[in-house]
């Protein structure tokens, strides 16, 4: 998927000019946490977010540093963080040349900007048009849209089987002697795990293949030391 196929269009913008109140009224009301920044020509300069106003005088928030750190950091941070704390308009706290992609940016490479500059949404642009912005939101909204799928029509017992350990014996934590059985998409998962971590993530490698109605866990726990062995909760709760 790419930003295009998930992201808000027609976002609500607002200008440098914009009051600090008029600005939070706005987030407050349609429930939205950050907001692009247009100049009188269109053009993206910035973006304000709930962060911005994490440090504000109105609530005592403000910066309070010992007078030695106050020295080193130079009177040109202190004036900055005087005006983010009490300037009255957008261009006193917004973010200035925000990180922005494009349409086309596919999904992973937008996970992989936002973890790396720990930021929460991405302007998309098409040269100097804003065109929309994506969210955590929309990627949330991507993942639950995935349940609406239309289903693979070679889902049968066989392949989805095949699927299961391929996936399966391609990763470092493949289980010994790892088997899959499938009849009607109903999935029975056996081997021999030494850790707990590997059962939950064959059973999800298996829940998420197309398919699949439910899995059913026969993963014996061994412990490498001893050669002793614990059969899965699942058959231990059917065998009373």
């Amino acid at each position: 998927m790419r930003a295009h196929q998930i992201m808000t269009r027609g976002c609500i913008t607002v200008t440098p000019h914009t009051t600090i109140e008029e600005v939070a009224r706005i987030m407050l009301d349609r429930h939205i946490s950050g907001l692009p920044v247009l100049d009188d020509a269109a053009r993206l300069i910035g973006v304000v977010s709930e962060s911005d106003f994490l440090r504000r005088s109105e609530i005592g928030t403000g910066r309070k540093r010992p007078a030695w750190l106050q020295f080193f950091l130079g009177p040109g941070k202190a004036a900055s963080e005087y005006v983010h704390e009490r300037g009255r308009r957008v261009e006193d706290v917004m973010t200035r040349d925000p990180i922005t992609i494009g349409e086309s940016t596919p999904l992973e490479e937008i996970v992989c900007l936002m973890e790396k500059n720990d930021i929460k949404r991405l302007p998309v642009m098409s040269g100097n048009t804003l065109l929309g912005i994506v969210t955590r939101s929309n990627l949330l909204q991507a993942v639950a849209s995935i349940a609406h799928e239309i289903p693979d029509p070679t889902a049968d017992d066989d392949h989805i089987r095949d699927r299961i350990l391929r996936d399966v014996r391609n990763t470092d934590w493949t289980p010994i002697g790892f088997e899959v059985t499938v009849r009607k998409g109903i999935v029975h998962l056996h081997g021999l795990i030494s850790t707990d971590q590997a059962r939950q993530a064959a059973i999800v490698a298996a829940e998420n293949t197309a398919g699949v109605k439910a899995v059913h866990d026969h993963l014996c726990l061994i412990d490498t030391w001893s050669g002793f062995y614990v059969n899965s909760p699942e058959d231990m709760k059917a065998a009373g």
